[in-house]
């Protein structure tokens, strides 16, 4: 399908996902389900859109309000008939702004944690109940609402449901004849999969438990639902795209899949709000800057010193991760080399949160290393602004990466990213070695080479007239969503011609 096309009529779009800033927040997926749908909206297109009303979402501080239209909502989940409440509230830039359902039960979703147990930090073992909730909560709550999207835009696992019940229970429905579904792949290796037994609750046809359906070796599978029933698939860069139908290691277990369906899948990479990511505008960091002179860095890296105690080096380079602590973001490369990365002249801060045995290990590593280690463990926006302004390099080493967001944050703040050449890095990153680089790059997933990619990025840094042209380059990238929306936008233009 090409997806370069013009631009005419406006058209209606539904974005469904699990969480948008700056309601609710675990990664990079509230970011793009804020960024995206706003950018939409500046083409001329009206689209809103729906999400999960957690219990961590405050009312007062959002100003949440509900929808006397959209009150007491039946929802079949399994044999009971459960009720969806819709609140309302808004995001907003300068240029507008987009309407935001939260669809609420409080036994589904009036709990603090969004996927997980904060107590146990295991997964809700009814999240499939909440998630098919959720699916079939948004189609009974457009019908109710009487507004008729031309897409439903459906957004990893939690949604995936959503385009199987299009093709199957809702469609001979004239309300939803026409509706297109896009579903949009964030990270493959989160997939929701459940027992056999979940199905029955699903209230699909008994049909659809079918290797050609659902069922993935005998479980149910909301990302497989996902890629088999919806009419167009997109990942968010290129290379991810053709990594996930070329391996087990990429696939997750559905490279079978996505290549059946190879024809239906779009790599569109991610873009970043440069509303909120710019350091000529941030209130978040010590001194603003630009492209021009940004000298004010060194203010940031002079306030991460001073707040966790590391010495005050103006001439050491700062090494900077904001993270999973999982085994996906390269977190076992920098465990076998830290003692070594630690004897070389640098600092390194981590905003970062995760596996118990890694925040064990960096944790003992802050305490034997307090004045070049900076530990936080949690996540924190305001540090995480200060981190990407006032490191002079930006660490990772994902084993797979979709498209990654802070390495394009990083170039913005002239922070020079080191990656390994994976998904969206390798898209987005050019080595220094090409003569008009942002960054390192290697390719071997491996912490030999991590180390020596480090090695050689040190190296640079110390040629300081070579180091600014590379730090000035990368600041005058473009990854604004501009390019990323218009290409959404015509994908949805030539799915409804169709």
């Amino acid at each position: 399908m090409n997806i370069t096309g013009s631009m005419s009529k406006p058209l209606n779009i539904l974005f469904v996902t699990s969480e948008v800033e700056p309601f609710v927040k675990t990664g990079g997926l509230a970011d793009v389900s804020s960024a995206l749908p706003q950018t939409i909206r500046e083409l001329g297109h009206e689209i809103r859109i729906v999400v999960p009303r957690y219990g961590a979402i405050s009312d007062r501080k959002f100003r949440l309000h509900d929808v006397i239209r959209l009150k007491e909502i039946d929802v079949p989940v399994g044999k009971e008939s459960m009720v969806a409440n819709v609140n309302s509230s808004f995001i907003s830039n300068a240029k507008g702004k987009v309407q935001v359902y939260f669809l609420a039960n409080k036994e589904m979703f009036g709990r603090q944690g969004i996927y997980l147990n904060p107590d146990t930090k295991k997964d809700y073992p009814d999240n499939d109940n909440r998630f098919i909730f959720f699916c079939r909560g948004v189609l009974e709550t457009l019908k109710r609402l009487g507004w008729q999207p031309d897409i439903i835009h459906c957004n990893d696992w939690q949604t995936g449901l959503i385009p199987a019940y299009l093709k199957t229970l809702y469609k001979n429905d004239p309300f939803y004849k026409n509706l297109k579904s896009v579903f949009t792949i964030h990270n493959l290796a989160y997939q929701g999969v459940f027992p056999a037994a979940s199905f029955e609750k699903t209230g699909l046809p008994a049909t659809e438990f079918d290797p050609e359906g659902v069922e993935f070796f005998g479980k149910l599978n909301f990302m497989k639902a996902g890629l088999m029933y919806s009419d167009v698939i997109t990942t968010v860069s290129e290379k991810y795209a053709t990594e996930i139908c070329s391996s087990a290691e990429y696939g997750c277990g559905l490279e079978g899949v996505l290549q059946k369906r190879h024809t239906y899948l779009h790599g569109i990479t991610n873009g970043i709000d440069y509303n909120i990511w710019n350091p000529e505008t941030d209130e978040r960091i010590a001194k603003r800057y630009d492209h021009r002179s940004f000298e004010g860095k060194a203010d940031s890296k002079r306030e991460i010193q001073n707040r966790f105690g590391l010495e005050a080096k103006e001439n050491t380079p700062m090494i900077g991760m904001i993270t999973r602590l999982v085994d996906q973001k390269g977190i076992d490369l920098i465990k076998e080399i830290a003692d070594d990365i630690l004897k070389l002249d640098v600092q390194l801060v981590l905003l970062a949160a995760g596996e118990k045995k890694y925040e064990d290990f960096f944790s003992i590593l802050h305490r034997k290393h307090h004045s070049k280690v900076a530990l936080h463990l949690g996540y924190d926006e305001e540090l995480a602004h200060l981190i990407e302004a006032g490191s002079d390099m930006f660490l990772m080493p994902s084993r797979y990466e979709p498209c990654g967001l802070n390495q394009l944050y990083s170039l913005k703040y002239g922070t020079v990213p080191i990656v390994r050449a994976t998904g969206g890095l390798d898209d987005t990153i050019r080595d220094v070695e090409s003569g008009n680089g942002t960054g390192f790059k290697f390719s071997k997933y491996d912490s030999k080479e991590l180390l020596k990619t480090i090695q050689r990025a040190l190296k640079m840094y110390h040629d300081q007239a070579a180091w600014k042209k590379i730090v000035r380059t990368g600041m005058q990238q473009d990854f604004s969503w501009e390019s990323s929306a218009k290409k959404y936008a015509n994908l949805y233009r030539n799915l409804v011609k169709q």
